[in-house]
């Protein structure tokens, strides 16, 4: 018999990533039958001009089988965390701009490798994949239930991102080809902390990014690090909180020295308790359908023995 706590966890996918998932295997499906159309969709740096589309192409097109199976299952469970919290509109939003900075960073990178090398392969290597999007997607996780404990992995949330870099790093190593792979994981977790920190706009209070404390930087790193990535950290920050009303607001509005209600950092607090609310009620929700499906084979367990 199958467990019923085990059939409530493959369900609850929302429409959108049912919908991205389709999307992915039949890539990965025509690339597999028609093997010429990956030089027109995947990131190919010396050809991306004149083929610029590319540069979003190349995200949704998966070359092996372990690929496509880990970019689709990633995308239906943290979608289904992520998309309630943020909307249908917010989540779309926040993959197709990881998806194409990524796309944008590795063909720099690809190019400036080539320069540097005087190595074609660069130039001709096909690049692509949703791990780039999945890397943001985790930054997302982590900001939305960094405390939340993994009982599979017996880790938090918060440090997922950083474990997933470190294991790639690591493996790169071992590889032939890690430029095929590490700088979309990279460059995806990057950017989706960039765009998180400064430039998701809340529909509530309608201010950008999460100025809190806890989604640093040097949050990424442990402990011992931080007094050396902070400082570092800081200058890029100090950029980037240039930008329009959201740099003030990252330390809150204050009146004197009250802060006004809706500022940035007490959003970024509500925000994490949706998260971990949202969470625990699907996880009572499994529960208690495991429960009943439980007491409805005990019921049946009993007709039977009663019938004999």
């Amino acid at each position: 018999m199958s467990s019923p706590s085990g059939a409530s966890l493959f369900t609850g996918f929302t429409r959108l990533c049912k919908g991205l998932a389709v999307v992915l295997v039949c890539g990965y499906i025509a690339v597999q039958i028609f093997p010429s159309v990956l030089t027109y969709v995947a990131l190919i740096p010396a050809r991306t001009i004149p083929f610029g589309w590319n540069l979003i192409t190349a995200g949704y097109i998966e070359q092996t089988v372990q690929g496509v199976l880990s970019s689709t299952i990633g995308l239906l469970f943290i979608g289904k965390l992520l998309e309630p919290i943020w909307g249908s509109r917010e989540f779309l939003k926040f993959i197709f701009i990881v998806n194409f900075l990524t796309s944008v960073c590795v063909f720099i990178t690809a190019i400036s490798l080539y320069y540097v090398t005087m190595q074609e392969n660069y130039l001709y290597m096909p690049l692509s994949g949703f791990s780039g999007v999945l890397s943001g997607l985790l930054v997302g996780v982590k900001q939305i239930i960094p405390d939340q404990e993994l009982s599979l992995l017996k880790i938090k949330a918060k440090w997922l991102p950083s474990i997933m870099l470190l294991v790639a790093i690591a493996l790169s190593f071992f590889t032939i080809e890690p430029a095929a792979y590490l700088p979309i994981l990279i460059f995806g977790t990057y950017i989706g902390w960039i765009y998180l920190r400064y430039f998701q706009r809340k529909q509530e209070t309608r201010l950008k990014g999460d100025p809190s404390d806890e989604f640093a930087f040097s949050t990424f790193f442990p402990e011992f690090m931080r007094p050396v990535i902070d400082p570092i950290a800081s200058i890029f920050d100090r950029m980037l909180c240039g930008r329009s009303e959201a740099s003030n607001d990252a330390r809150g509005y204050t009146v004197g020295s009250a802060p006004l209600p809706g500022s940035d950092p007490i959003e970024a607090t509500r925000r994490r308790e949706r998260g971990a609310r949202a969470l625990e009620e699907r996880l009572a929700t499994e529960r208690l359908t495991a429960v009943g499906a439980k007491s409805k084979t005990d019921e049946s367990d009993i007709d039977a023995s009663e019938n004999v």
